[in-house]
């Protein structure tokens, strides 16, 4: 279930709905039109997803070269060497 964040959009408001707040929602939920706490009018916000990847196994080396990336390590000024996959030079510089 995604958090929808909420913000007033009236001139009335509280101290929960000014400064804009999160709720809980299900994918399919209609949309907030008024703050739970004073019932101003309220508006759904635009926000950024949150992507959660809790043991990061994604961008190993090992699960990089499996999908065929490869992956460079900055080791100098302006120079990179390949750290994963076995396509692409061995090392870069810019």
């Amino acid at each position: 279930m995604p958090l929808r964040v909420y913000q007033a959009s009236g001139e009335a408001h509280c101290q929960q709905c000014l400064p804009g707040f999160e709720r809980l929602e299900k994918m399919d939920a209609t949309a907030l039109t008024h703050c739970p706490h004073c019932a101003a009018e309220v508006r759904r916000c635009v926000s950024a997803p949150s992507v959660i990847n809790a043991d990061g196994s994604l961008l190993t080396p090992a699960s990089l070269e499996k999908h065929g990336f490869t992956q460079y390590r900055k080791v100098g000024q302006g120079e990179y060497e390949r750290s994963a996959g076995s396509k692409g030079p061995s090392k870069l510089k810019a």
